[in-house]
């Protein structure tokens, strides 16, 4: 039983050349290399979204860069 599903998928000439040579250097075949670059590009818009949330709750409770330092400590210290 197969665990992956197949989906096709369109690219430019020169990107797909480019795919296929970083996948050959690093001894991937392309449907590895493309998964990883999907993975990664999730995992980049969820710590966006995270910053995102971490920048409306310091707005709203008056917290600058410059506080978070000292908030930490404050926190570990249990002030």
């Amino acid at each position: 039983m197969r665990t992956t599903k197949i989906f096709s998928l369109s690219l430019p000439p020169e990107l797909l050349k480019e795919a296929e040579c970083l996948a050959k250097r690093e001894g991937r075949t392309k449907s590895e290399l493309f998964r990883e670059a999907l993975r990664q590009y999730i995992q980049a818009q969820k710590w966006r979204e995270l910053q995102e949330y971490g920048a409306r709750w310091s707005k709203q409770l008056g917290i600058r860069e410059t506080d978070v330092e000292r908030l930490i400590d404050e926190y570990r210290r249990g002030i």
